[in-house]
This record gives structure tokens, C-alpha cells and sequence, in this order.
């Protein structure tokens, strides 16, 4: 859970930034949230928990994590990493009984919450039992149930795995999205379907409003003249109004909006989430595929900005102008393009080839949005800042 003191960091990690097939320069699909000391994860794909022992990103501070659909770049890191997490193990002797099967009775430790389209319990649950995973901590999954979805009844032949709390949620639409499936005072998340190949989401982290701008000087000269104590500045600067010895009232600024996180799992149109993700202040977007006939030499003679654009919506994905494209319909300030084709390297801190790949790629984009545009690689961190 958030401290409830607020947020003085919002910070992304990106783990992995490949589409499809990781290559030497991008793993598959992972991006951490830090949130102060918490960790969020969305996506998890093959080999997550080796980018985050490379990274900066404590393990063990992972509390939630989001994925955005089944497809295996975005979940075939889950187990491994819950394994590690957990500290599992591979099943146990004959006629000796681990403790970590009773785990979930016995246990006082606060779940690790996943959540995740249909299928995403499943999948842990099949993965837990067929490899003899037992974990030495509970884990909870959340499913965020598309109105298409068949009940329960395709999870009736699986039991319950150990370390599942039963508490886990199927969560309807509300009016076609997942309002607030998590809050609490300083922060939720929102979803909404976005369309792809198969089931996917997209989230919307939200901040709850924070304290407007202070300017001392309007209070200051009214404090010393009523001498009233200094310490009142910290209730104006929350937005309270104080009211001094001779009955004069100062009023704190205005709160003002917190800060706004969309990330789109894979998409060929993310038009459902856009009233959730009105006004981002950090947009991140795949751009899987690009027409760059003059950088890529696997450009075919026959290829074209429309005919790329064809071919990449087709599988269910976008390209950088489709990315800016809907930037600028939602008014995001910043786009991070993400998801990238193995063809594209991720590099480009150290190739000035890469480097130029990558800001044609951003120069796409940037012919339908006018803000700033970043183009991921492994391991980068930026920080997502208030107006």
C-alpha cells in the first residue's frame, strides 16, 4: 500500500521492450512502477526476473502486478518470477510434508494481488500444479471479466493451489470499462479493453489531487502581524483554510490534479480507454512495426507507409503514427513508444545506427503530436512529473 504521506516518486522502469521475440537488445514485455519504495509490475514476460536483477528494481518489493493480456511475451515470466518472490520450491520427499502446503491458512503476510484478463488464474494455477510449485507465501488474482467471458465454469476441473487466497475477484464492466479496481487515498488504477488479437487491457494510474502551488509571501506578512505560529503554513499548504486571532481567514491554495499513467498493453486501437486516459501526463503506446525505407534494409521494394500500416493493424498492432495519433486525441504530454519489432535494436544508448532508427521512428510519431516523444529501451527509468 502507497505511505499515505503521498507520492514523491512516480517512476517507470521499462524491463523489456521487445514485441513477439526478444532479441541481444530488448527482452520480452515488462515495465516496473515505483511508487516511493513500492513496486508495481505490468507484464511479465519470458525472463523478467533476470532484468530486474539487473536493473535497479527490488524484487521484493513488488506488490501488485497488472498484465495486460495472455499473449506468452507478456506472461511466460509470471511463474519464475512468483516462484522467486515466493520462495517456492519443486514439490517435496516422499513422506515428507512441506509446511508451505498449508501456507495460506497459516499465513498473516498480505497477498501479492495479480491482476489480469480471463485466463491469467488459470494459467498460474495450471503452471503451479504441473511443475509441483509449492510457494512459502499467498498470492491473489483478480480477473477482469469482458462481458463475452463464460463463468466459472471453465475453472471448475482446476483446484485451488496452496498459496491462492480464495479472495481473488472476477470484476465486471462498468459502462465498458474497470473503474478503480484498486484504490486508496493516494492512488487507483483503472482499466479498459483495447483492441488486439486477443482479450487485452490497457490500465490508467491515477493520483489522487495534491496540494496546489504555495506562494509564502501571501501568508507570511498576515502570520508575523497576528503572531500566529509559522507551523500553520503546513494546513494551508494541504488546502486548509485557517482563520488567525483577529478573525481574519486565510485560505490555502487550491488543490490540484495528481498525476496520470496510461499503459497500453498490445493494440491496433485503443479507442475504448480514451475518456479514462484523457489528459496523460505519460502515455505509453507500443509502435511494434515502422516504414523506414532508407534505415531498414529489410524494407521490401513493394512496402509503403499505408501498406505497413495494413500489415501491422492486421496483427493486431500499431505503428509510431498510429502511437501519435492517439497521443494527441487524449492530450498525453508524454509518449513513450514501446513494443518494438526484434529488427528495431534497442541500443541506441551506445549505437548512433540505433539512435538514428530510433528517432525516424519518434519523427513518425511525431507527425501526428506535437509533445514530447521517447522511444524505450531496456532498462531506461523516467520519471512521470506534475504540470
Amino acid at each position: 500500500m502507497v505511505g499515505r504521506r503521498g507520492l514523491s516518486a512516480l517512476n517507470l522502469t521499462f524491463l523489456g521492450t521487445a514485441s513477439a521475440q526478444p532479441s541481444l537488445t530488448r527482452n520480452h514485455s515488462a515495465l516496473a512502477l515505483r511508487l516511493n519504495s513500492d513496486v508495481w509490475l505490468f507484464d511479465c514476460g519470458e525472463a523478467t526476473q533476470h532484468q530486474i536483477q539487473k536493473s535497479k528494481v527490488k524484487m521484493g518489493k513488488i506488490e501488485k502486478i497488472f498484465i495486460t493480456h495472455t499473449h506468452g511475451d507478456h506472461i511466460f515470466g509470471l511463474l519464475p518470477l512468483l516462484a522467486s518472490m515466493l520462495n517456492g520450491a519443486g514439490g517435496t520427499a516422499d513422506g515428507v510434508e512441506d509446511p508451505r502446503t498449508h501456507m495460506v491458512q497459516d499465513s498473516d503476510n498480505r497477498p501479492i494481488e495479480i491482476y489480469g484478463p480471463l485466463g491469467t488464474r488459470a494459467y498460474i494455477r495450471n503452471g503451479l500444479k504441473y511443475t509441483h510449485t509449492l510457494l512459502g507465501a499467498p498470492y491473489v488474482v483478480h480477473e477482469l471479466r469482458f462481458p463475452s467471458d463464460p463463468p466459472d465454469g471453465d475453472y471448475t476441473s482446476l483446484t485451488l493451489h496452496a498459496s491462492e487466497s480464495p479472495n481473488g475477484r472476477n470484476i465486471p464492466q462498468t459502462n465498458g470499462v474497470w473503474p478503480d479496481i484498486y484504490h486508496d487515498t493516494i492512488i487507483s488504477v483503472s482499466a479498459a479493453p483495447i483492441l488486439h488479437s486477443v482479450p487485452c487491457v490497457g490500465y490508467v494510474v491515477s493520483e489522487a489531487p495534491v496540494p496546489g502551488k504555495m506562494d509564502p509571501a501571501k501568508y507570511i506578512p498576515e502570520l508575523k502581524r497576528t503572531k500566529t505560529s509559522m507551523s500553520v503554513m503546513s494546513r494551508l499548504q494541504q488546502g486548509e483554510s485557517v482563520e488567525l486571532a483577529d478573525g481574519t481567514v486565510l485560505h490555502g491554495p487550491p488543490r490540484r490534479p495528481g498525476r496520470k499513467l496510461v499503459i497500453l498493453g498490445d493494440t491496433y486501437d485503443p479507442s475504448p480507454i480514451a475518456e479514462l486516459a484523457s489528459s496523460a501526463d505519460l502515455l505509453v503506446h507500443e509502435a511494434t512495426n515502422a516504414h523506414l525505407p532508407a534505415l531498414d534494409p529489410n524494407t521490401k521494394s513493394e512496402d509503403t507507409f499505408e501498406s505497413v500500416e495494413a500489415r501491422t493493424k492486421s496483427r493486431g498492432h500499431s505503428t509510431p503514427q498510429m502511437a501519435g495519433a492517439f497521443a494527441a486525441w487524449i492530450g498525453a504530454r508524454h509518449l513513450v513508444l514501446n513494443h518494438f519489432s526484434a529488427r528495431y535494436p534497442g541500443n541506441d544508448d551506445v549505437n548512433p545506427m540505433t539512435k538514428t532508427i530510433m528517432e525516424a521512428i519518434a519523427r513518425l510519431a511525431g507527425e501526428h503530436y506535437s509533445g514530447k516523444i521517447t522511444c524505450a529501451r531496456d532498462f531506461m527509468s523516467c520519471d512521470v512529473e506534475h504540470v
